[in-house]
């Protein structure tokens, strides 16, 4: 008798307990919930941002033959520049930690630079002489975002993809280029990039930090101008900074 009045009471002991932990557990969900900015941010099946870009980019020259064989162009040298743009953002959720981003579009104000030690420069020029090709870069990269964990307001992301960019200021059809270097309107490349969540209580404050490189050739050679002749190939190559604001 006395036995079963003790497992009565210890049963009635343990389903307190229990609905205690439960309640505790309810209120650190609610508390913690509370705490959380934007909380059902993560299931929505997309949603929109726009980033804002530093770019610093490089040219990578491949000397032509003829430049071994030259003797009126003794180096080239491309120059790190900078550049800044704006684009659009577009992310589809496709599971917790994966997701799908696309703009629409990127815009990036460009210019790059080649650095020439003439031997036997042209009338009114210096033997050292850089010059510089500007652009207006019109990108779609399409990107693939592998997530982390949320952990509170923070989480980190890594991303890869391509790039097709066009440039609508390229002179590769310009006539009178005795003194430049034509690269052509078009470009793809392939990207990897690293970057951070941080959720705010309105909107979720993205740094990203993205490398692009060039697989396609963008020197539009002429053998008639010295400034080309002695280039064979050009890729580009540039290291993207990025602050995105998503919603």
């Amino acid at each position: 008798m006395n036995s079963n009045v003790f497992m009565t009471k210890k049963g009635i002991f343990s389903v307190i307990l229990l609905m205690g932990l439960m309640m505790a557990g309810s209120r650190t969900s609610a508390q913690l919930r509370d705490y959380l900015n934007l909380p059902d941010h993560d299931s929505k099946r997309y949603y929109l941002g726009i980033g804002f870009l530093y770019d610093n980019s490089h040219l990578q020259v491949n000397a032509h033959p003829t430049f071994l064989a030259s003797d009126s162009v003794l180096y080239v040298n491309p120059v790190n520049s900078g550049g800044f743009g704006v684009s659009g953002m577009f992310t589809f959720h496709l599971a917790n930690h994966l997701e799908f981003r696309f703009a629409f579009p990127e815009f990036i104000f460009s210019s790059n630079s080649i650095s020439y030690h003439i031997n036997y420069p042209p009338d009114g020029e210096q033997k050292l002489t850089t010059k510089q090709i500007q652009s207006l870069l019109l990108g779609f990269p399409a990107q693939v975002k592998f997530l982390s964990d949320r952990i509170g307001n923070f989480r980190v992301y890594m991303m890869g993809g391509i790039n097709y960019r066009y440039d609508l200021a390229s002179n590769s059809s310009a006539r009178k280029a005795e003194n430049l270097v034509k690269l052509s309107s078009s470009d793809l490349s392939v990207e990897a990039g690293i970057g951070f969540q941080i959720y705010m209580p309105v909107f979720i404050l993205s740094p990203e930090l993205k490398f692009s490189q060039g697989i396609k050739n963008v020197h539009s050679r002429d053998p008639s101008l010295q400034y080309s002749n002695v280039i064979d190939k050009i890729r580009t190559r540039q290291i993207i900074f990025s602050i995105i604001f998503e919603g």
